[in-house]
């Protein structure tokens, strides 16, 4: 990893600090808008008993208030008093001239009337499948002050789309939020923010900040869950979307990501996490086979198709076996006993039905083509006679029997199983009750949602809880985009100094027995 830039000296770095916690820095936003210098200036005594009291009103700015500043630099304070998710027939801020050929547009946008700061950076979040951005943006055509978070994902395959929307991000952001486009700064995450760096950094021209993928899901993830009306919610098929209300007293707990692969964090407090389990079989598993199996071209379209299947066609279940419930173990006839248990008995009896009929086994077809091919050269000056009926081959014997929808369906189901498993698992071992599910895999999907609920519901008992989010695929993204730093504070492409520097501080802020505070309607990650 490339080494940090040479950073300024401490009395500097103070006074950057001192800056931000005075509202100097452009990224920070005071909590009122309109308020006096004096309301602008003041702060709280900060309270000695958890790390989970920071935000508070604020009295007097105490030297814990600094110190904390500087353990924390890349804090960016969004006034989210008032914040919602606009609905979607809520016009979006339009972006004229954009790319769109392989970027799929979120409606769900998040409206900040109250955010009236200049932004002068956005957030990119690039896995291994998905390249997810975050910009914000004035209102279009609006007097009124605020603005709006839009989201927007580009598969990674054609990654120079996803840097060609920046470039236009850039070219526009005096219309967008007032600043000029050189000032724009790129905060990166995901392994596409090291795989992609030099090619984003020519391209744009612009700094290009990496920030550790983990701390940003942490980051965004508290984010949605503390400051967003109407982003956490519970599904079931009875009640399809039931809002949680945003809390502070939210540690700990779990957090599921599902991308390319799957990663499960327990997070103990605000940045306190560890990686305790995950699997390979993920979103990118799914799109990989369901590319070799169906014709379908993208992540969206293979979910649609499997919103059509029906997996019976494809999966044993219980029913299959016992014809009936096996209700001494708690096994509905409906439950799956094997994934794709019935294809090896259906491949055969679609063989037997091809030679029965007279058909061909596999590799035959070819040489009939060739041969009928030769004969029609042969006779094309003869009278067409008539069409024959060509035997059924083993192929369309079996395609016959498989429709991809059904396939669709019993992969996800047989991924979405096995990771809910998982889950539910590790949440035993550390015994934690609220279970967070993330990633671009989810994607709104119902029957994905249905079987993670579903699993942990019957797993626990009713005992243990999955939560979804409407902008599960955007955790780490906003993550980034929360962790912008003050120029010159010599953290350039790397987040291993600034972890030590934070350490550091928080041990001096425990002897100190202080945690800073901050005003109730500011977001301070």
């Amino acid at each position: 990893m490339p080494g940090p830039e040479e950073a300024q000296p401490e009395a500097q770095a103070v006074a950057d600090s001192a800056a931000l916690v005075h509202g100097e820095d452009a990224a920070a936003v005071d909590n009122g808008g309109n308020k006096s210098a004096a309301q602008k200036h003041t702060a709280a005594a900060a309270s000695t008993d958890s790390l989970t009291a920071y935000r508070r009103p604020r009295t007097i700015t105490s030297t814990a208030e600094i110190d904390s500043t500087i353990g924390h630099p890349g804090s960016v304070r969004i006034n989210v008093k008032g914040a919602y998710i606009a609905d979607s027939a809520e016009p979006a801020t339009p972006v004229s001239g954009s790319p769109v050929g392989s970027s799929y547009h979120e409606t769900k946008d998040i409206r900040l009337p109250n955010h009236t700061a200049v932004v002068s950076h956005i957030a990119a979040d690039i896995g291994g499948s998905l390249a997810k951005i975050v910009y914000f943006s004035r209102e279009a055509h609006s007097t009124e002050p605020g603005g709006r978070l839009n989201f927007l994902s580009f598969e990674t395959d054609r990654i120079d789309d996803c840097i060609e929307f920046m470039k236009h991000l850039k070219d526009k952001q005096f219309e967008l939020n007032g600043s000029r486009p050189g000032e724009l700064l790129v905060m990166a995450t995901g392994g596409g923010a090291y795989k992609y760096y030099d090619k984003i950094r020519e391209r744009l021209g612009v700094d290009v900040l990496r920030e550790d993928e983990m701390e940003c899901l942490i980051i965004g993830l508290d984010f949605f869950i503390t400051e967003i009306p109407r982003e956490v919610f519970t599904y079931s098929e009875t009640d399809p979307m039931h809002f949680a209300e945003p809390e502070e007293n939210i540690y700990p707990y779990m957090l599921v990501n599902i991308g390319s692969g799957v990663s499960i964090l327990k997070i103990s407090g605000p940045r306190t996490y560890e990686r305790v389990g995950g699997t390979s079989l993920g979103g990118g598993t799914l799109w990989g086979i369901l590319s070799l199996l169906t014709p379908a071209e993208s992540f969206d379209e293979m979910l649609d198709m499997a919103a059509q299947g029906e997996n019976s066609k494809v999966d044993m279940l219980v029913g299959d076996i016992y014809g009936t419930d096996y209700g001494k173990i708690g096994l509905k006839s409906s439950t799956i006993a094997s994934s794709f248990g019935k294809v090896f008995r259906m491949k055969r009896e679609a063989e037997q039905e091809a030679e029965d009929s007279g058909g061909l086994s596999n590799g035959d077809a070819d040489h009939l083509k060739a041969s009928q091919e030769n004969q029609e050269a042969a006779s094309s000056s003869q009278p067409a006679e008539a069409p024959r009926s060509t035997p059924i081959t083993t192929e369309e014997a079996i395609r016959n029997r498989f429709s991809s929808a059904d396939i669709s369906r019993s992969l996800l189901y047989a991924i979405s199983n096995n990771i809910g498993q998982i889950a539910y698992l590790q949440s035993q071992i550390h015994g934690l009750s609220r279970i967070y599910f993330g990633g671009s895999f989810i994607r709104g999907h119902p029957q994905t949602m249905n079987t993670l609920s579903y699993a942990f519901k019957f797993w626990s008992k009713g005992q243990k809880q999955a939560y979804f989010l409407r902008h599960e695929g955007y955790l780490g993204a906003v993550g980034a985009f929360l962790k912008k730093q003050p120029r010159n504070w010599g953290r350039r492409g790397s987040f291993e100094e600034g972890e030590s520097l934070e350490a550091r501080l928080r041990v001096r802020v425990g002897a100190d027995g202080e945690v800073p505070g901050h005003g109730p309607e500011e977001a301070v990650i």
